[in-house]
């Protein structure tokens, strides 16, 4: 494998009829980068594809669970800039290319991240209710000159998780090697986002819709919100920026946007 300056860590579970399309996307970039499989359910199916596509397997061996199978993702490769990508998801040719451009940039940043588009019945669905409020959570962050204070980039996360996880590549000089909470199953990423706004660094928001996030019902966020996790999490996450009677207030308006969430 050679070596680039960006790597797609295409982060496999079991076996999922969308693994290949996510690959095919993140294969089919206008930029050199590397793309590799992470997993810790190796099988047949996805050796199968890996052989297709002519991609190395990393096997995480360790501790199994959401948070540990990201933090293996975004560690098993030696590239400065790593994406995390999920097999549900896609992205956009230009993806890398944009990332990169703006690393560039900012190479202090400690993730990049875009704006991004959901897919629904495998329709894209540019924009809907969930995605404005999210976007209009994320104006503080275009403005670059101010997104490397911690109070802007704090702002972004504090009345919701408005940075969408496999949308974000990680500057791996820049983060600590454990970024993920294990002992969450629905916020990791935010958990994530939390601890990272707090250490030096910018937050890079790139404002062009150029991945795709699926939403289906076997999808595991809406798994997580059947099973009402999510809401004791999204308490939990909100009291990291308020006080817990404030917190509550909150989460009370933000469980109604987990309705959004159904196909």
């Amino acid at each position: 494998m050679s070596k680039e300056l960006h790597t797609f860590v295409v982060l496999a579970y079991k076996e999922s009829n969308l693994l290949e399309e996510c690959i095919k996307s993140v294969q089919n970039q206008t930029t050199k980068t590397n793309v590799v499989i992470a997993t810790s359910t190796p099988n047949d199916f996805i050796k199968k594809l890996a052989k297709k596509y002519n991609l190395e397997i990393k096997v995480n061996k360790g501790k199994k669970g959401i948070g540990y199978d990201f933090d293996f993702a975004s560690n098993c490769v030696d590239s400065e800039l790593v994406t995390i990508a999920h097999q549900d998801d896609i992205y956009d040719k230009t993806y890398a290319e944009e990332v990169i451009k703006y690393y560039k940039k900012y190479p202090n940043a400690t993730i990049l991240f875009t704006d991004y588009y959901e897919i629904r019945n495998n329709e894209k669905v540019m924009t809907n209710t969930n995605l404005k409020i999210k976007r209009i959570l994320l104006l503080p962050l275009r403005l670059k000159f101010f997104c490397n204070r911690n109070f802007i980039k704090r702002c972004a996360l504090r009345l919701g998780n408005a940075i969408c996880c496999p949308a974000v590549t990680f500057v791996t000089s820049n983060t600590p090697k454990e970024k993920f909470a294990c002992d969450l199953k629905c916020n990791i990423d935010w958990y994530c986002w939390e601890r990272l706004s707090k250490k030096k660094g910018y937050f890079i928001f790139i404002p062009k819709k150029i991945m795709g996030h699926r939403i289906h019902e076997e999808s595991t966020t809406t798994e997580i919100i059947g099973e009402r996790i999510r809401t004791k999490e999204d308490y939990l996450m909100l009291c990291k920026f308020w006080p817990k009677k404030i917190a509550k207030f909150i989460n009370k308006f933000y469980v109604k946007a987990e309705n959004s969430n159904k196909s």
